[in-house]
């Protein structure tokens, strides 16, 4: 680890040329990995990942430099001092000095994950994917895998901030899927946490096989889903992806700084139906996507980004305080240190609402029970989204009816939060992995059931 002088020097190196902000990030990180096929282990992975970047900043202009050799000082510095020359000095070079380091503990944890021998997590999910495998004879596959990561930071830049961050997180995942004939179908479950190996023990991840089993029998043997505008009544949890990715990606300044939002100079005005507000809050306790500090060193925070229908906030980083005017929220962050930090989610979700979410499916006469949500795509610009639905029910006269396969949700992201007409009471999280410009993290989407009164079901009937 680099002494406080040596990222001193750097720091001062990065502005010995040009710019007017210099920024240094060190990782250390453990992780260990299991995945097993039929319950017969696939693969086993444990890896140490060290690395610096170093960003500079002049205005809203960034460079970003990194490495895997943290120790080599001089290397650094010179790499500092080239990255600088890129931005062309328009003042002097000046000299950095840090504030005495503040120490975070992210995500506290029990039992180190990367301690537990790989047998033990070999037998849990041995059981997982056995309990899946039982649960009916149309199940032709299982597979089932965790990962864990016990990661330390520090970030340092040169407005004297030094801070260090301690973080675990842990990961289990399994997959069933059915075959008959041709068609094969599959059920899916990925719970995480912001713990240690206390989360595994904890988890209930046969139950959530057999779960994963059951969706991926009944799909089979679905019927195709009609197609046309319909309301459609989205579950809790995993339905909260429409959100994440249609809404939430189109309010990060990484967009809305550069005018490329469908929600670019919105706030204050109504962007969703009065019943919806909408939180992105990096400070739930051992969530999968939370964190104490993001990955520039600002303090993570509860960001109420749509009050009543209101839009009230953005998701800013340091480039988009500089480019909208606004302060940070502190939701900047990274996949690792290969990547320069952009403004991103943590935990997002829509609020409860009122309604009870057998009363809803009761006072829809037809529709679609859109009970687990798949992957899709956006496009922030425009809002236009597509997304898949692994389980799908028909409405019948208030009541749940014949499973149906095939379903995709198309839309514009406005015109949907507009038709948001029933919020359930229902809050639930899911774990997932976002993917944008700074890599990939951790997340969480969520959300009570809700009915959209009209979207466009794509179908196969």
């Amino acid at each position: 680890m680099l002494s406080q002088a040596s990222i001193e020097r750097i720091l001062s190196a990065a502005l010995s040329v040009g710019g007017d902000f210099s920024e240094v990030f060190i990782q250390h990180k453990k992780s260990s990995g299991v995945a097993l096929l039929n319950g017969v282990v696939e693969s086993t992975t444990s890896s140490i990942d060290c690395g610096i970047g170093i960003r500079i900043l002049k205005g809203d202009k960034c460079v970003y430099v990194y490495s895997n050799d943290v120790n080599n000082e001089e290397k650094l510095v010179r790499m500092a001092r080239s990255a600088s020359s890129s931005l062309k000095a328009a003042e002097p070079g000046r000299t950095v000095y840090l504030k005495p380091m503040i120490e975070y503990h992210s995500l506290p944890y029990q039992i180190s994950p990367t301690s537990v021998s790989k047998s033990e997590k070999v037998y849990k999910l041995r059981k997982a994917g056995e309990a899946a495998k039982n649960y009916s004879s149309l199940i032709t596959q299982t597979s089932a895998s965790t990962v864990n990561g016990e990661t330390d930071i520090w970030i340092a830049n040169s407005d004297g901030l030094y801070v260090q961050d301690h973080r675990c997180r842990t990961r289990m995942t399994i997959t069933a899927i059915s075959s008959k004939g041709n068609d094969k179908e599959s059920g899916y479950y990925g719970p995480g946490s912001g713990e240690g190996y206390e989360f595994f023990e904890r988890c209930d991840l046969e139950a959530l096989a057999v779960d994963a089993a059951r969706i991926a029998s009944t799909m089979i043997d679905a019927k195709p889903c009609p197609s046309g505008k319909m309301p459609v009544v989205i579950g809790n949890g995993f339905g909260g992806v429409i959100f994440h990715e249609a809404c939430g990606h189109a309010l990060e300044s990484t967009f809305v700084g550069v005018k490329s939002s469908c929600f670019t100079d919105m706030k204050g005005k109504q962007i969703a139906s009065p019943i919806v507000s909408a939180y992105d809050d990096a400070r739930i306790d051992h969530e999968w996507g939370s964190y104490a500090v993001d990955d520039e060193g600002t303090p993570s925070s509860t960001t109420l980004l749509i009050k009543d229908g209101i839009l009230n906030s953005y998701l800013i980083d340091k480039i988009g305080s500089r480019r909208i005017g606004e302060p940070s929220t502190g939701c900047a962050r990274r996949e690792d240190y290969s990547y320069a930090p952009t403004s991103r989610m943590s935990n997002t979700f829509i609020a409860n609402g009122t309604s009870d979410p057998e009363s809803i499916i009761a006072e829809t006469e037809y529709g679609l029970y859109a009970a687990n949500m798949g992957g899709g795509s956006v496009d922030t610009s425009s809002g236009e989204f597509n997304f898949a639905v692994n389980e799908a029910y028909m409405i019948r006269n208030g009541k749940i009816c014949e499973p149906v396969k095939g379903a995709t949700l198309v839309g514009m992201c406005n015109e949907v939060l507009m038709n948001i007409d029933r919020v359930g009471n229902d809050l639930k999280l899911a774990q997932g992995v976002c993917g944008s410009a700074s890599g990939s993290v951790p997340v969480d989407v969520g959300q009570p059931t809700i009915r959209v009164s009209e979207i466009t079901v794509g179908g196969q009937g």
